[in-house]
């Protein structure tokens, strides 16, 4: 594969909703071996690898998950002192990682003045209102705002406007003039040094070209080199594969909102869907679109969220098996544990291959279309911003005790914060892996417990 053609995959793979390295894995072998071969290594993803590790990365994983959610179920609604500490400093090592992922994303997606903005407003936005709709909305406007940034729009309306307000102002002082009384005043010819005046003819064509250029600066395009090994699949295909999906998401989400006496796994699935079409910018957003469309529809406790977070950061794989965990949590008492499983699986990485696979028959044609890109990355930078709500949201509940099953703030006690900051500067600064950071919190969490149960 060539480097160039790579490094759009990559960037494809990122813009997309979806998590990241199964979507990338899965490109690769499509160019290489067609289809077919993508949909087996979307399937079996590091499957070799997992003989060794003894775990997979995405289906592997997600078996992983299931059995923790069985587990999990299992368990009774009170557990002894030492496990809720346990738990507190899994919860708080988990905030750590995911504050994070929250700063080193928006390191990668706040490019310019107004993507570090959206990543702000995305970030209180999320804090301020809650309501299933309301993410999808964030990431339209997102969208539309660097579009309209990008091409400008906003800056000729201030110009324009600002011309307007000077030439009023030049006709109220040319008026002042004319009105007042007195002397004529002889003028004398003045003549512009040489200097100045090939200054002001310079400064006068540069705004000239300025102003007949188009909304990106030419010289901070980025020139892109033609990649035919993107297009392994016909764009014909590629229109199919995309307007199918986009029918089908319409559907489910009229159902969704119409129809009354649903399945109970088709409203999981449906919630889970449309979480998995909106995630953009890879597994830490996934985290508070799945608290908004699963906790707060009364179907997972926050408790078991909490616990299944944070021992599903310890798993290798994509935070998308996140979901195959809470679908068969979610599901408990209507189906199997799973086909609840099955149904989080595909409901939340079936999106983004689906759209990743139209995507990249197209990928020719869009990868010029600048109204795209831009829109791409305002989706990504308000996605990143909701990461620091989902750090909000886990911190008020991430201790857990007898009194407290359902989670209450981890600030009630500052070994919490130690145990967030030892997470958060372990990764930053000395590279350590999550999983061993999660476990480090979980030990913390049990020296807290012997030392004021003493």
């Amino acid at each position: 594969m060539a480097d160039e053609t790579y490094k759009e995959m990559f960037a494809l793979c990122q813009a997309l909703p979806g998590p990241g390295s199964t979507k990338m894995i899965y490109a690769i072998n499509i160019i290489h071996g067609g289809y077919i071969a993508g949909m087996l290594s979307f399937l079996i993803w590091r499957w070799v690898v997992s003989l060794t590790l003894h775990f997979g990365s995405a289906f592997s994983g997600a078996i992983a998950a299931y059995a923790l959610a069985v587990g999990v179920y299992r368990i009774s609604d009170t557990l002894p002192s030492i496990v809720y500490a346990l738990l507190s400093g899994l919860n708080a090592a988990t905030v750590g990682i995911i504050a994070l992922a929250a700063v080193q994303l928006s390191q990668k997606a706040a490019t310019d003045k107004i993507t570090r903005i959206l990543v702000f407003l995305g970030g209180s936005a999320g804090l301020l209102y809650n309501a299933l709709w309301y993410f999808p909305v964030l990431m339209v406007f997102g969208a539309a705002t660097t579009v309209v940034w990008d091409y400008r729009w906003c800056h000729n309306v201030f110009n324009v406007t600002r011309a307007r307000m000077n030439r009023s102002r030049n006709r109220l002082d040319t008026s002042t003039e004319e009105g007042r009384a007195g002397e004529p005043v002889m003028l004398q010819d003045v003549t512009l040094p040489q200097d100045l005046s090939n200054t002001t003819a310079s400064s006068v064509q540069r705004e000239s070209t300025a102003s007949r250029r188009g909304p990106f600066p030419e010289e901070n395009e980025h020139q892109v080199v033609a990649s035919p090994e993107t297009n392994v699949l016909s764009w014909e295909f590629g229109v199919t594969v995309i307007t199918c999906f986009f029918l089908t998401f319409i559907v489910i989400m009229v159902v969704r909102g119409t129809v009354h006496d649903q399945p109970f796994g088709f409203r999981v699935f449906a919630n889970l869907y449309l979480a998995g079409t909106i995630i953009f910018g890879g597994g830490p957003v996934v985290i508070p679109l799945l608290r908004e469309y699963v906790v707060a529809e009364g179907w997972v406790s926050p408790r078991d969220f909490l616990l299944g977070l944070a021992i599903c950061q310890a798993f290798p794989g994509p935070n998308f098996n996140f979901a195959v965990y809470l679908g068969a949590i979610a599901v408990a008492g209507h189906l199997n544990a799973a086909a609840g499983a099955i149904i989080g699986y595909i409901a939340i990485f079936g999106p983004g291959i689906i759209l990743h696979t139209g995507t990249m028959s197209l990928w020719k044609n869009l990868r010029n279309i600048r109204w795209f890109i831009s829109a791409l990355r305002g989706i990504n930078a308000t996605a990143v911003g909701l990461i620091y709500t989902a750090v909000y949201r886990l911190w008020e509940q991430g201790f857990l005790s007898e009194t407290f099953t359902s989670g209450s703030s981890l600030d009630l006690d500052p070994w919490w914060v130690v145990v967030t900051a030892t997470s958060f500067v372990g990764g930053h600064w000395f590279n350590v892996p999550a999983p061993a950071t999660i476990v480090l919190g979980g030990v913390m969490g049990i020296v807290w417990y012997g030392v004021t149960k003493t």
